[in-house]
């Protein structure tokens, strides 16, 4: 995989709390590189730093210490109004608490996201309806949160993640407050995700869903403990626009290589019409 895969890069990340007797860290001197298509699972008991590390991943909180880039921009510094865009731009949210407004209906909440775009409202509405049907929630577009089951509620959440086409998804415990089989749904649809070619960073406490990962990583007092590849760089699924570049590039090679057969040149040309006179 070359350089330009690299979508997520940490050096020295470190969060502090307090201080003097009572700092203690939730993140220390942590490094972490993550390329374009990878599955990770980032599994650790509780107050190892998995939920902070991906909260400063997503933007919505910052490191007390250490470099953060995301696609090769340096965002450990910018300011509030930046990193608003560049997480309705590149990174699409999934909680274990859904985190859907009760009060608006599924369409609306999926729709959200789409605000900060500057996208027209009607345009906004069908892109989320678009969304919906692809989890077979299309119906149930007017239906309050309340109305929906927990499974469907995650599954409307994770449109609302998608809507705008991130390159990015976190999930903190997405399958925490679920029955099995809902959470077999979840972990099937991010699946499907992934194989498009995002790059997904899943926090669980569930050791039974690494099987969806590519990259296992057990954190452990705010550092890595271990860190396991199960899917060679090679092998990540690429998004869909790369593909259709890459099959671009195939079909222009093999057009060049046929004309170049097939036509002969100049200086060809001219022997040809010396022989014939």
């Amino acid at each position: 995989m070359e350089e330009k895969n690299i979508v997520i890069e940490l050096k020295g990340l470190t969060k502090r709390y307090g201080y003097g007797d009572t700092e203690s860290f939730a993140l220390k001197d942590f490094d972490l590189t993550i390329k374009r298509g990878e599955f990770i699972m980032i599994m650790g008991p509780s107050g190892c730093g998995k939920t902070t590390l991906l909260n400063i991943i997503g933007l919505l909180d910052r490191a007390t210490e250490g470099e953060y880039y995301l696609n090769g921009e340096d965002v450990a510094g910018i300011s509030a109004r930046r990193s608003a865009k560049l997480r309705a731009k590149k990174i699409g949210f999934v909680f274990q608490n859904f985190n859907l407004i009760e009060d608006l209906p599924i369409l609306e909440n999926v729709a959200l996201p789409l605000v900060y775009t500057g996208m027209p409202k009607t345009a906004r509405l069908k892109d989320a309806s678009n969304a919906l049907s692809r989890f077979r929630l299309q119906e149930k577009e007017y239906y309050l949160p309340s109305q929906l089951s927990g499974g469907q509620q995650q599954r409307a959440a994770i449109a609302r993640a998608i809507v705008g086409k991130p390159e990015i998804i976190l999930a903190d415990e997405p399958t925490g407050n679920l029955d099995s089989r809902s959470s077999k749904l979840v972990m099937d649809e991010l699946k499907a995700i992934h194989s498009e070619g995002n790059t997904i960073i899943m926090v669980t406490h569930n050791p039974s869903l690494t099987v969806y990962a590519t990259r296992v990583i057990n954190m452990l007092d705010g550092a890595i403990d271990t860190d396991i590849k199960t899917v060679a760089d090679q092998n990540l699924p690429q998004p869909i626009d790369v593909k259709i570049k890459k099959k671009k590039s195939e079909k222009k090679e093999k057009e060049e290589v046929f004309i170049s057969f097939a036509k002969p040149s100049k200086k060809k040309r001219k022997k040809s019409k010396r022989r014939r006179k």
